[in-house]
């Protein structure tokens, strides 16, 4: 160890300086949203360098070093618990596109290590991967590390993204930290001891999936990273990271926010960490451009930031603590990254909006949690409708839910909670697919607040002469639009239903003396303001006009036969199913509906008949269908049910469609249950814990979806050459008989692939410890060649079988490894591997049986002749 601590910035420079002096290209760090689509943030050093790493792009330096931000919260949980988990931290790493390899990076690293960072050779550690014997060769026969301080890991010791990418085996180094820290005996007996505090890895494999190698990258490569607080907890002394200088300051921030001091009580401790950890990650966040949101990115900093907020509540912090922790943050972090200082005053400002945002409903909710919670015993299980209601109304993510329940000893219902988040999102996909019309942008508010709530004058007619009051065009307020603009267009009352309770928008035209806008679609940006989308057909149109709203009456008459056919259903399925049953969610459009349900299970083919027939019987009885404005609370004290989705005022509209069904709605209705026409359900499905949906047409819709059944069984029919009411019996009858044949061509098929691998068997010869078969069987498909070299295998007794085949052109490779030779240490990858290499393909890494393919089929001899070589070398022939 050097004779003084090294600060983490003095650690970041000599690094940088280091591989800077071995022609080793600086590159500033990238942005924690990445290039990227399949990654929401930058999570590893190497995540900028991948399109060079994979040979897509070429690498404009042969070698790199950086010091690169970086995000992950798959440990989240466990931050502020340990010495060295953090959900932001810096990564610093040295990168080789395809110039030097292990033989360089291992010896740089201990060069660094040992002589830059001073640490003491004899406190060092080191590992690689069981298979790695080339790593460990140069660590004890270049280097001179003792061999008895290189262990071997599997899993542990082989790198890969989590997503397809580059991978590769790789060699940690680690520090020891000293008995008082935990138990001897190297990193393979404990990581708190030994500290890891720099990976090598050696990019040479392409994965698909998590440790399924499916190739060689074009080139090997290197990719190290270090994390730059845990060299900072070894060069400056200190048992964990939050006491480095370049966490302290933020913590003592937290400090100085909160009121409490580091080591009043453990429980303190944990959220005076998580405040230091948490205020630098939502720093670096802001400062790159994420917001907070409820999806992909934004929802990663809001659970971050909201966390934080909550731990600093328990703490009883009174006032903002952000400002706090992105000050302290700033001040450590800007000289490495000076766009923290010049962008401060968005990142507190963005901070602190969210965190009082939060402020105002923590309190309420963490209430309504703590008498949710209050009496369940150790294990209990908090229902997912109760996490939504927190997550919805109070602004809590389900994993701070999760947290304060696990607190406790409890779960929580993510199932039911994800159910309902979904049902969510199918209620304001349309709001969100559209810029601008989340509820509270400023140009809708501005036409609101200029002109008030737009009137839905619908319900008894469909055409209206109304004055255009404003235009939207491209994002901006016009005062006259040309034709072929798309545009927004927003008059002093309208006959178009906006999209709302589940009910979509109206379409049709509105036309002045200038022009007509065609409309294709209705929504209510702003509660009470209705836009009407669609394009200038012809003309201009201008504000101050008067237009004659015309709303496409076929369509309208299809979607309100929808609607009420939803009512009809709801009734029919609470009297069928249980009053249990609660309306979940719905999609009503033109002839058709889909409508979601609580209920526990999946409803059989009586009840969905029994349900299907009860609306039928309603719609058949011809009851009249009447709407009517109450008052709420008389609406409740008569029973109207209400979807927990809806906002209701004081006064509420309800639907009453004869005696049996009574509803809070705002949407559009037939007058009598028989417009509605048949309805004809169509699907039942679960769409989350105990939610399920119904899908049915209705009207001329369904009438068209049984004419098609009735051709088909007409169809269907003639082929069978029956009656089409013996299509049933007929169609079984062809189904048993089909099953019977295919029994025996599996049979046959059997008996013959046992006889091809007694044959193929039977051709073996003895190398070394055991038998070998190198063989090719033409016209095999993958399952079945796989099929038959376990079958050749089982008839070797100990030994090796190769099976390769040539269909369309392509190779097809196995190789088997009896289980004594593998417990030997013969790898049937190691076999086959090279072989695969050869038709162009890759193999998979099992040890027992790893299969291979390869478009170059023409090339299946020399494949087969490599994999003998390799099969006949691990024998010991």
């Amino acid at each position: 160890m050097s004779s003084h601590p090294i600060g983490g910035a003095e650690i970041r420079k000599a690094y940088l300086e280091f591989f800077a002096a071995r022609a080793h290209t600086v590159v500033p760090s990238a942005s924690l949203i990445p290039v990227d689509p399949t990654l929401l943030l930058t999570v590893a050093g190497m995540v900028p360098f991948k399109p060079y790493l994979l040979g897509d792009e070429p690498a404009p330096y042969p070698r790199a070093t950086t010091s690169q931000k970086c995000i992950r919260t798959v440990d989240i949980d466990i931050v502020g618990t340990t010495a060295r988990h953090l959900s932001f931290f810096e990564m610093l790493g040295n990168f080789s596109f395809g110039d030097y390899f292990k033989e360089r990076a291992i010896p740089w690293a201990y060069e660094f290590s040992t002589e830059v960072l001073g640490f003491d050779p004899e406190r060092l550690w080191f590992t690689v991967h069981h298979s790695d014997d080339d790593a460990a060769e140069i660590w004890i026969d270049k280097v001179g590390v003792p061999a008895n301080r290189v262990q071997r890991r599997d899993r542990d010791n082989f790198w890969q993204m989590g997503v397809a990418g580059p991978a590769g085996p790789c060699s940690e180094l680690f520090y020891d930290r000293g008995p008082e820290f935990g138990v001897d005996g190297g990193p393979v007996a404990d990581e708190e001891r030994f500290m890891e505090f720099w990976n090598l890895v050696f990019m040479q494999y392409v994965q698909d999936v998590p440790y399924h190698v499916v190739g060689d990258l074009p080139a090997k490569s290197i990719d190290t990273g270090s994390g730059l607080e845990r060299v900072a907890v070894l060069t400056q002394g200190v048992d964990n990271v939050f006491a480095t200088d370049l966490l302290h300051p933020v913590l003592a921030a937290g400090e100085a926010a909160t009121g409490v001091a580091f080591g009043t009580s453990a429980a303190g401790d944990v959220s005076l960490r998580i405040l230091a950890d948490h205020g630098r990650a939502l720093t670096f966040l802001i400062a790159d451009g994420v917001v907070p949101s409820n999806e992909g990115r934004g929802y990663i900093l809001r659970r971050l930031l909201r966390r934080a907020v909550r731990h600093a509540w328990q703490l009883g912090a009174e006032r903002p603590v952000t400002p706090y922790l992105v000050d302290a943050t700033i001040e450590v972090m800007s000289p490495g990254y000076p766009a923290l200082r010049s962008g401060r005053d968005g990142i507190v400002e963005m901070a602190e909006r969210e965190e009082l945002r939060f402020r105002r409903t923590l309190e309420s909710g963490h209430t309504l949690l703590a008498s949710e919670l209050e009496g369940m015993d150790a294990g209990g299980v908090l229902a997912g409708p109760t996490a939504f209601k927190l997550h919805d109304t109070f602004g809590f993510p389900v994993e701070l839910t999760e947290e304060i329940a696990a607190e406790r000893g409890l779960t929580v219902d993510r199932d039911g909670f994800d159910a309902e988040m979904a049902a969510q999102r199918e209620r304001g996909r349309a709001a969100r697919a559209k810029p601008g019309a989340a509820e509270g942008s400023p140009l809708y508010r501005s036409i609101l607040d200029a002109h008030g709530a737009t009137p839905f004058l619908g319900y008894e007619q469909l055409d209206l002469d109304a004055e255009v009051l404003a235009i939207i065009r491209d994002g901006e307020l016009v005062r006259e639009a040309p034709a072929g603009a798309e545009v927004e267009v927003f008059f002093a009352g309208t006959t178009f239903y906006g999209e709302s309770g589940g009910q979509i928008g109206d379409t049709g035209s509105a036309t002045t003396e200038t022009g007509t806008v065609r409309i294709t679609d209705t929504q209510l940006p702003v509660a009470g303001l209705h836009g009407h989308k669609g394009s200038i057909e012809s003309g201009k149109i201008a504000v101050g006009q008067r237009a004659m709203l015309s709303v496409d009456a076929g369509r309208r008459e299809r979607i309100r036969k929808s609607h009420t056919g939803t009512h009809i259903l709801h009734s029919a399925l609470r009297e069928i199913v249980g009053s249990h049953v609660q309306q979940a969610g719905s999609l009503v459009e033109a002839g058709r509906l889909r409508f979601d349900f609580s209920h526990f299970s999946a409803l059989d083919d009586d009840q969905l008949l029994a349900v299907e027939h009860l609306a039928n019987e309603r719609v058949i009885a011809n009851s009249a269908v009447r709407a009517y404005q109450v008052a709420r609370a008389e609406a409740e004290e008569m029973g109207a049910l209400a979807f927990f989705g809806d906002k209701y005022g004081e006064q509420v509209r309800i639907v009453e469609a004869g005696s049996y069904s009574r509803e809070l709605c705002g949407g559009t209705h037939v007058p009598t249950t028989g417009q509605i026409g048949p309805l004809i359900v169509v699907a039942e499905s679960s769409i989350g814990s105990n939610l399920r949906r119904i899908e049915a047409f209705t009207g001329s819709s369904g009438y068209e979806y049984l004419t098609g059944l009735r051709r088909q069984l007409e169809t269907a029919a003639g082929v069978l050459r029956v009656r089409p009411d013996e299509v049933g019996s007929a169609a079984a009858t062809l189904v048993a008989r089909t099953r019977a044949q295919e029994e025996r061509i599996e049979a046959f098929e059997e008996q013959s692939r046992s006889r091809l691998a007694a044959d193929i068997a039977a051709g073996a010869e003895t190398v070394g410890r055991g038998r070998l078969v190198v063989a090719e069987a033409a016209g095999f498909n993958p399952e079945a060649l796989r099929l038959l070299a376990m079958q050749v295998r089982d008839r070797l007794g100990t030994g090796i079988a190769i099976l390769g085949s040539l269909r369309d052109s392509k190779a097809g490779l196995v190789a088997v490894v009896t289980a004594d030779l593998v417990a030997d240490g013969v790898s049937a990858a190691a076999v086959v591997g090279p072989a695969a290499r050869v038709v162009g393909g890759g193999a998979s890494r099992d040890t027992a049986l790893s299969q291979a393919g390869g478009p170059h089929g023409d090339r299946l001899g020399d494949a087969l002749a490599e994999a003998r070589r390799a099969a006949a070398a691990a024998l010991g022939g």
